[in-house]
This record gives structure tokens, C-alpha cells and sequence, in this order.
């Protein structure tokens, strides 16, 4: 017999006939009459319940069928009796593929905090929280390909290892293959990186922009969503060694444009998840619920997450030059009674509480910053005719500030060289780079998106560390 999966199975299609269900025991509960096995296999946040007589299975049958031993059960699948779940099997068979020892399980039937789930984030899927979680975040990742894929755009796969650090910031972890031991050195004491494999000093990326733009300058509009690295020593819940990054590049576009299209794609794979993730996004939602009952009054959430949500996908973002935010944020009551922990002047970068005030209690909404100061942003950012400011944009959402950074690339090669000289990068290593100014440049715009920062804001999380897999941080590569 063919395995049915739970999601499907309540959906009552399959009433009255036999079925094969294949999963993992939540709970185990009864009495000396019957046994009622809560059982999950992933495909929905819901629990089926098997219900297994006595009659047809002993005490000492059902031993091994503990919270997380996986099981195979044959049964007819029948309108449940009791309350919660609207239908239930009544088991004729029940197999033990895989035993859980309850001595030594560490996920037994009670609440777990989110520090010590990552402990062992290897088993911590099998919670209902990062069930729901990591279900969303798979159709966030869907939605990504299926919004760039109906807009025309090539999926363009840039380099993992590359020779460039396209934010020039310089925290980059090295790749090598020279015996750390014996270093060869030149003449100088330097190291000697035309002994190692390619040749040169290499590094995990940091950023698929610059290939990005390569592809652009052919294909009109590509994009990339592959991982990124950044060797920052940042012990913040914002922040990750190795995170994913959606980068879009297209030619043509003004600065206007590429916000224009930012809040389309924001909405559409938002949108994507509400249609998609109701029930997983209600449960995350009640969960903050819960997790807000402790906090102060003024510290709660003033909307539910699908309220949230619900919002942002159906209201326009706000715009303003990062001028207007300046001049906000000093006249705010907050900032005159040095509420703000960082200080605030015209050029200095937006911190997080900034960002945060802005969103969330000034206009409440999504907003997209453009025009920062050039000195505080990147080389390849188009400075604007007034030369103090570049065409860069960045969105801020609810809850955790900037999640998309982008800006009009300068196209103007004398400029650009000019703003390579400003930060210390010399045209020789970017050659490749300035060609495409040479041979047929034309204006263009992208932007890059945190993948992880849009699934924390999409499931209510508080932590990063939560909504990827296995978190890289400062001293943790575990697993």
C-alpha cells in the first residue's frame, strides 16, 4: 500500500478506506480500554491521531511506540469521535521503524526554550515552532523563483569562492589550501598566495552583486539567491555568519524603478506565504501572543502577525530621502530625551533603533530610505548630481529594520574609478568589472535582500538563529 501523508489525509478525501500513514509520535496517551497516538510526519503543523484498541494491541505491543519513535500505521481512516481533529485512524497494524528511548529523548511532551533547541538544532524540526518555521521559509524560497521566473529573469549561479569583496569592508573568510604550518613566504615575509590553489588571495563571497551586473549587461534582468558569508564578529539577533541572499540586477532600471520593484516582490512572496502558510503563520502568531503576556504594556505588538503581514501586502510602503529621516528622528520626542542609544547627525549611518522608530512608531509601515550620504556607502552606488549623496535605497520593515539594501550603479566609468581610488581598490583587481562600463554600459539598478531577515519578519521570530537550519555565529559551526 501506498503512503498517504498527513496534510492530505485530513483533508477526509480518503474516508472509509484503508490507509498507510508514515510518521513520528508526538504523544501517546489512553487507558486500559485504548490508546490514542498523536503521530506527525512534517507535511502540516497538525497531528493525526491513531487510535488503537486494546483488543488489538497489548500494553506490551505499543511499549515502544514513545514521543519520537517512528511508526507505520495501516487503518481505516474515520470521522473522529473526539474533539480537535476532524478525522482519526483506527489501526489494524502498527509498526516500529525507528525506537526513541524516553529516558534519553531530549524532546519529551513539555515547553523547551529556543536557546536549548539550539542545542540540538539537529531535532528541533520536529517541534511545532520550526515545523511551521522552516515550512514557511520553504515557500518563501518557492515564491522567490516563481516572482523572478514570471517577470522574465534569468536565474544567473555567481561564485561561492571569489577573488573580490564586493562591499570592500574587508571581513571575509579566507580560502586556502596552503599547509597553515609551513606558510611559504616571498622575499618580503609575506605570504605567498601564487603557491595556493588559484593562485591568489581567495575568499567566500560576500555578495553575488558584481557578477550579478556582469550577466545584466546581457540578459536585461537576472538574479541571484544563493549563500553569502561575512566574517563580522556580531553576536546579535540580527546577524549571521552564513546567511542566503536574493540579489536582482537589471539593466535599464533608475533608482525609482528597483524600489518599485523591491515592494512588488516583498509583497508578492508575503502574499505567497499567506496563501500558502495560513495555519503554520496562525500558530506562529498565537505564539507571540503568548511570548508578549510577559513583556510590558508599551513593549507589546500592536498588531498580530497576520495582521502584520496582511497589512504590509496591501498598503503602499512609505518614501523618504534619508534627509527626511534625519530631520525626523531629531525632532522626534525620542531623540530629545536621549531615548536613542547611538547619536544622530546628518552623514552618520542609520542605527537599527532608528530604523525601528521609523517603521514602527512614526508611520507605522514599511519604509524606503533612498539618497544616503556617499561617504557611508558603497563605491558602486550613483552619486547624484548634488555629489554628497548617492542613488541608494533601503527598505525597513517592522521588527528588524533593514531587510533589502540597493541603489542605482554607477555607470559613469570615470566616476566610478574615481570612487574605486576613494576606498582603496585598484582598477587592475576589477578590471573585469570596469569593462562593462567600457563596452556598452547603460544605467542599471539591484538590490539585495536578506533571505533569513524575510523569514523572521514573515514568522514573527525574534532570533535569526531560528530561522535557518543550522545558524554559523562566532565560535558555533556545530553540526
Amino acid at each position: 500500500m501506498q503512503r498517504t501523508k498527513v496534510k492530505d489525509l485530513l483533508t477526509g478525501a480518503e474516508a472509509g478506506k484503508e490507509v498507510l500513514l508514515k510518521g513520528w509520535v508526538r504523544t501517546k496517551r489512553g487507558n486500559k480500554f485504548v490508546s490514542f497516538i498523536a503521530v506527525n510526519d512534517g507535511s502540516t503543523i497538525n497531528n493525526l491521531q491513531v487510535v488503537a484498541d486494546a483488543e488489538k494491541f497489548s500494553e506490551e505491543t505499543l511499549k515502544d511506540v514513545t514521543t519520537g519513535a517512528a511508526i507505520a500505521v495501516t487503518g481505516e481512516l474515520v470521522a473522529s469521535q473526539g474533539k480537535g481533529q476532524a478525522y482519526e485512524i483506527q489501526a489494524s497494524s502498527i509498526e516500529v521503524l525507528g525506537k526513541a528511548d524516553p529516558e534519553t529523548y531530549p524532546l519529551q511532551k513539555k515547553a523547551h526554550s529556543l536557546e536549548f533547541l539550539r542545542e540540538i538544532a539537529h531535532l528541533r524540526f520536529r517541534t511545532n515552532t520550526f515545523g511551521a518555521v522552516f515550512r514557511v521559509r520553504n515557500s518563501l524560497a518557492f515564491a522567490v523563483h516563481r516572482f523572478f521566473n514570471e517577470k522574465g529573469f534569468v536565474y544567473m549561479h555567481t561564485p561561492i569562492v571569489t577573488a573580490s569583496d564586493a562591499e570592500g569592508a574587508g571581513e571575509t573568510f579566507r580560502v586556502t589550501t596552503l599547509d597553515l604550518d609551513n606558510l611559504p613566504r616571498t622575499e618580503d615575509g609575506n605570504i605567498n598566495f601564487e603557491e595556493d590553489f588559484f593562485g591568489k588571495s581567495t575568499n567566500l563571497t560576500v555578495s553575488g552583486q558584481l557578477e550579478g551586473e556582469l550577466a545584466a549587461m546581457a540578459f536585461s534582468d537576472i538574479y541571484t539567491f544563493g549563500p553569502t558569508f561575512r566574517a563580522e564578529n556580531s553576536n546579535t539577533t540580527r546577524h549571521l555568519a552564513e546567511f542566503w541572499m536574493i540579489e536582482p540586477e537589471m539593466a535599464f532600471y533608475d533608482l525609482k524603478m528597483n524600489a518599485d520593484l523591491a515592494e512588488e516582490f516583498i509583497k508578492y512572496i508575503i502574499r505567497y506565504a499567506l496563501d500558502n502558510n495560513r495555519e503554520d503563520i496562525e500558530f506562529l502568531g498565537q505564539r507571540l501572543i503568548e511570548e508578549d503576556k510577559a513583556k510590558p504594556q508599551n513593549e507589546r505588538q500592536e498588531m498580530t502577525l497576520l495582521d502584520k503581514l496582511e497589512f504590509v501586502v496591501n498598503n503602499d510602503f512609505e518614501r523618504i530621502t534619508y534627509t527626511d529621516a534625519i530631520d525626523i528622528l531629531m525632532n522626534s520626542n525620542h531623540y530629545k530625551k536621549k531615548k536613542f542609544q547611538y547619536d544622530l547627525s546628518w552623514g552618520a549611518d542609520l542605527h537599527s533603533e532608528h530604523e525601528r522608530y521609523l517603521v514602527e512608531k512614526h508611520f507605522k509601515k514599511p519604509v524606503i530610505v533612498t539618497d544616503y550620504p556617499k561617504d557611508i556607502k558603497a563605491f558602486y552606488m550613483r552619486v547624484n548630481d548634488d555629489n554628497k549623496t548617492v542613488a541608494a535605497m533601503d527598505i525597513l520593515a517592522p521588527g528588524i529594520g533593514e531587510i533589502v539594501g540597493g541603489s542605482q550603479r554607477e555607470e559613469r566609468l570615470d566616476i566610478l574609478i574615481e570612487r574605486m581610488k576613494g576606498v582603496g581598490i585598484h582598477e587592475e583587481d576589477l578590471w573585469w568589472y570596469l569593462d562593462t562600463r567600457r563596452f556598452g554600459g547603460c544605467p542599471h539598478a539591484g538590490f539585495g535582500l536578506g533571505f533569513e531577515r524575510m523569514v523572521q519578519f514573515v514568522t514573527g521570530m525574534g532570533n535569526i538563529r531560528d530561522v535557518i537550519p543550522f545558524p554559523r555565529t562566532p565560535q558555533n559551526a556545530e553540526f
